[in-house]
């Protein structure tokens, strides 16, 4: 099965409402599609969304790293030489982890059609299934209770509270949201990175004091702080979980290796694909750090991706792949069933994407 072209498109999907954090606010996904062709006509498929404010990739310069470099790299190789085509993946180009990530999941895709055997077998084959949080985003306390309220309606019993942007009203917010849910509800809130390190224990000291009942707080220092990152650990009542700190299996290990964190996101997207992620679920492994799996606003071929890993390892527990559930719609055909909080996995070969609804994709000519 050798590759024989990489074709770019764009998809569009609405979202139900607008997807607001400390760093942006977002009203539909607008993601870069990769189709890996082939001899045999099997066609593997992969997905970045373009997110400059946390990854620096954007549109055009994921558009042109597969354009200009990685075509240069795989066009013409065989996809059961795996090791060397993902060696090359990663070698072709410095950074731009998204459009690596991309490939890498369509690569993953072809390699598990050549062989008629779905990825997350590939991998490990922990699970079938697997119970994804929601995402409620920044807003006034009172909105953000209502749509707490309405993720519960829906069968949520995990809420991912953002926050961070105004941290004076993080407690109101909180306050609000605990109020209008049942008690046994989990609630974990994301800082995107909107805290200094005392700020964050402060405050988050002053949450567990009022009884929220936080269960961890997702990246609440600036990325590059893992000494930052490291004090709220030490001094913080409520367990953290490192997130844009992650970039790298060596991010993670560095993160592991100095107590930063009591948990690690792992997110295909800033880590360049499956390939590196599992590096980082391996190290976690050796350290016994639990991980998280992450998506940022993507569509369901990339968050599909991730779910094949998360049946795949047990040492991910915690589960934020709410993607296509946060869109208004879902052009994608075949992958991995979205139930509300609850996806099984296709024992499909490869990634199990059959394709996009057709005058849903608008391919970029070379």
């Amino acid at each position: 099965m050798k590759i024989t072209d990489i074709r770019l498109g764009m998809i569009s999907v609405p979202l139900r409402v607008p997807f607001k954090t400390a760093l942006r606010s977002v009203n539909s996904v607008e993601d870069v599609v990769v189709e890996i062709h082939t001899d045999s006509g099997a066609i593997g498929y992969g997905e970045a969304p373009p997110t400059g404010v946390i990854t620096g990739d954007t549109t055009g310069a994921i558009i042109g790293a597969v354009n200009d470099h990685v075509k240069k790299a795989l066009i013409g190789r065989d996809v059961d030489d795996f090791e060397d085509l993902m060696i090359a993946l990663q070698g072709c180009i410095l950074k731009n982890a998204s459009a690596k990530a991309a490939v890498d999941m369509a690569l993953w895709d072809l390699y598990g059609q050549l062989y008629h055997i779905p990825v997350y077998k590939l991998m490990g084959g922990a699970r079938k299934s697997i119970v994804t949080d929601i995402t409620i985003s920044v807003n006034d306390p009172d909105e953000m209770a209502r749509d707490a309220q309405n993720a519960i309606e829906r069968g949520y019993d995990c809420l991912k509270v953002k926050v961070g942007k105004e941290p004076e009203k993080d407690i109101a917010r909180l306050s609000a949201i605990r109020q209008a849910v049942p008690a046994k509800t989990c609630i974990r809130i994301d800082a995107n990175q909107g805290w200094t390190a005392k700020e964050a224990v402060r405050i988050l000291n002053g949450m567990q004091e009022r009884g929220l009942d936080i269960e961890f707080v997702e990246q609440p220092v600036i990325a590059h702080d893992f000494d930052g990152l490291k004090y709220v650990t030490e001094h913080s009542y409520v367990p953290v979980l490192a997130d844009e700190s992650v970039f790298s299996p060596a991010d993670a290990l560095k993160i592991m290796q100095m107590g930063a964190a009591d948990l690690v996101n792992i997110k295909l997207m800033k880590c360049g694909g499956l390939y590196n992620a599992l590096k980082i679920a391996s190290a976690a492994e050796v350290y016994g750090v639990e991980c998280m799996i992450g998506c940022m606003l993507e569509a369901k071929i990339s968050v599909n991706a991730a779910v094949h890993l998360a049946c795949a390892k047990k040492i991910i527990t915690k589960i934020d792949l709410d993607g296509p559930m946060l869109c208004s719609e879902d052009p994608i055909l075949g992958g991995a069933a979205f139930d509300e909080k609850q996806i099984t996995v296709s024992d499909e070969p490869g990634l199990g994407i059959k394709g996009i609804e057709a005058g849903k994709i608008r391919y970029i000519p070379v």
